[in-house]
């Protein structure tokens, strides 16, 4: 062989090499998302009888507006052309929550026991209202998502697609629980008993197999007692058939304290793809309004604390996207000495804060708070 022809191979090869690593690493191409979980924004007299909106959210802003997509349940309808109005029957006007948005708040959930506190009327103004902040949003750099009410009468689950670069979520906002039976046509409602539940599960594996997404996340506002924190086996195993439909992020709230979250992983591949949140409890509320410094522990306390869940997922073509990173944040509602609430993350640097700050009853109180609350149970199941 002369010398020419060893170069030319050589060359070739060389060549052959370059198209299998760009394969390669075309194939391995990591593509990531990032989700953030709150609980319940609800507007009681203390809440909405604030004059200065932004300041509630003030301290968690960055970290809601990192997250590609940041859920919260809106516990109220909203309607401009009916008063403020607290429990039990309430209403928000559109300045409320939309300090929310302006803190990062992306994807919402408006149907929960609490739908239709105003009537026909009420729902079809927050819908309205969703509709015009889903509209402006179109083209921005976050778009804005809501999922619950119906323009019409319907029988079909609403449901929203988002995207985000090269993914796609299907997301549905539904409630199990009213505090009074009407307008449930024009809401994701789920009827009690097990026909109902039955109903729905077949409902979520149709919309499931009729949309090629990466993820499914489904919002359930839940039948259950409020601030209970055991979760029945009755639950879990409903929440596995969830799961098993298609669902992939399941978020439920309405007992109004913080709840255990489960993370099912793959035992074959040892990754974690699913997780069912049992409940946030309070991103804001005005339930604490009377903490008990002398019994931080008192159940009825728990309504003032809460954590936001921060979660990573991961894909790379032609594999199933996976849980990459998870973590929790415990925040509080704290009362200002204006007698504002607002929303402060409860770690060691805000009770180290108010205790410099001569807030010793608060800080006190929070420190025993945040051990309380830093037991909500996280588990993992693997299958």
């Amino acid at each position: 062989m002369n010398r020419s022809n060893i170069i030319i191979i050589s060359l070739s090869l060389i060549l052959l090499a370059g198209c299998q690593t760009t394969s390669n690493k075309n194939f391995e191409k990591v593509e990531k998302i990032s989700f953030l979980f709150a609980g319940d924004i609800m507007a009681h007299k203390p809440n909405f009888n604030m004059k200065n909106y932004p300041e509630i959210w003030k301290d968690i802003k960055p970290i809601v507006e990192s997250h590609d997509f940041s859920f919260a349940n809106i516990e109220a309808p909203v309607s401009e052309d009916l008063p403020y109005s607290s429990f039990p029957n309430f209403n928000m006007h559109q300045e409320y929550p939309e300090e929310a948005i302006k803190a990062g708040f992306n994807v919402f959930s408006l149907v929960n026991n609490h739908t239709n506190d105003q009537a026909l009327e009420g729902m079809m103004a927050t819908l309205e209202w969703a509709d015009k902040v889903e509209k402006q949003s179109l083209f921005s750099d976050r778009q804005i998502f809501f999922s619950g009410i119906k323009k019409e009468k319907s029988s079909n689950l609403d449901y929203k697609i988002l995207t985000k670069d090269n993914w796609t979520i299907l997301y549905c906002a539904a409630t199990e629980i009213l505090n009074r039976p009407t307008f449930k046509e024009y809401m994701n409602f789920v009827y009690p008993g097990k026909k109902g539940r039955n109903n729905f599960i077949e409902e979520i594996r149709r919309i499931r197999q009729e949309n090629s997404v990466d993820l499914f996340v489904l919002s359930l506002h839940t039948d259950e007692a409020e601030y209970v924190a055991p979760v029945e086996k009755s639950r879990r195993d409903y929440y596995m058939e969830l799961l098993n439909a298609g669902v992939d992020v399941l978020w439920t709230n309405h007992p109004h304290i913080p709840r255990e979250k489960e993370f099912i992983g793959n035992g074959a591949t040892q990754k974690l793809e699913k997780v069912i949140i049992y409940g946030n409890g309070n991103v804001i509320s005005g339930q604490r309004w009377e903490p008990d410094f002398n019994n931080p522990s008192n159940p009825r306390d728990d309504t003032g604390d809460s954590y936001l869940l921060e979660i990573v997922y991961e894909k790379t073509p032609g594999e199933k996207p996976f849980i990459k990173e998870k973590n929790t944040i415990f925040i509080t509602t704290y009362i200002t000495r204006k007698w504002e609430f607002v929303i402060k993350k409860l770690d060691d640097e805000f009770i180290n804060e108010l205790n410099e700050t001569g807030n010793r009853i608060w800080s006190k109180y929070l420190f025993n708070r945040k051990q309380i609350t830093e037991k909500t149970k996280e588990t993992i199941t693997w299958q």
